[in-house]
């Protein structure tokens, strides 16, 4: 019993940390119970695309498809605070602005908005809506619910194979720059993979589209930092969940 309330514990620190969702007081906070909730995150993506993909069911009762993927997608990014969406446009701005592996770490410090975080994110979240919009009515909801799970899971692999870069005392993502064991990753993988079987072999097909981006933006940070930060793990997990929309809608052959 007691195992399974600290496993609870852990998952609710996963849901306070990535979304907008309150959670009880007696779940507390510190950096080591974050990063042993890492191991949850695709099960807190789970839930928020399940969230999405019931906006978008009640939704699209009412209004066309294309409006109820809009208002779904609007739902997730409402949930996470737009969390991962600002992790994209940092690492846009610092990768695309950034001369240098300083430069561009110091680029991604800053707030403000700039030409590459702008067209990232417009790119980026147009596709969503474009894949979402183009599959069959019956598949969205599934993948909704399979894409933020496996996308979270592929920003889990970042931190599996490659070092942080930044300064981990005066980091924002501090709990993330210690990594997730091999352990912990097979449970998150475990979970992230469950949600697949939604979709049949569509659901493989947007896996392997999800894990081609995370291979080349993974090798593009190995190359140019040197390793990940918090902004680019939500850079992978908005590159690859687009990514699997765009497989899925391949497999189907639409």
């Amino acid at each position: 019993m007691r195992l399974v309330l600290e496993e609870v514990r852990l998952l609710l620190t996963a849901l306070q940390f990535l979304t907008r969702i309150p959670v009880p007081a007696w779940v507390g906070y510190s950096d080591a119970q974050l990063n042993a909730a890492a191991r949850h995150f695709p099960l807190v993506g789970a839930l928020v695309g399940a969230i999405c993909a019931a906006v978008y069911g009640v939704a699209s009762q009412i209004f066309p498809v294309s409006v109820g993927v809009l208002l779904g997608l609007a739902a997730g990014v409402w949930l996470t605070g737009a969390f991962h969406e600002d992790g994209l446009a940092d690492s846009c701005d610092g990768l695309g602005g950034g001369q240098t592996r300083d430069h561009a770490l110091e680029i991604m410090k800053d707030s403000r908005i700039g030409s590459y975080a702008a067209v990232g994110l417009v790119l980026v979240l147009l596709g969503k809506f474009a894949a979402l919009s183009a599959l069959p009515p019956a598949l969205i909801a599934a993948a909704f619910l399979a894409g933020h799970a496996f996308s979270r899971l592929m920003a889990l692999s970042v931190m599996l194979t490659q070092d942080y870069v930044r300064d981990a005392a005066s980091a924002r993502s501090k709990p993330m720059a210690q990594g997730i064991g091999a352990r912990a990753f097979t449970w998150a993988a475990a979970c992230a993979g469950a949600t697949l079987l939604l979709l049949g072999a569509p659901g493989a097909a947007g896996a392997a589209a999800a894990l081609l981006v995370r291979v080349w933006f993974g090798r593009l940070l190995a190359r140019r930092l040197g390793g990940y930060t918090g902004d680019t793990l939500g850079a992978t997990q908005q590159g690859s969940e687009l990514a699997f929309y765009l497989g899925v809608l391949a497999a189907i052959g639409r």
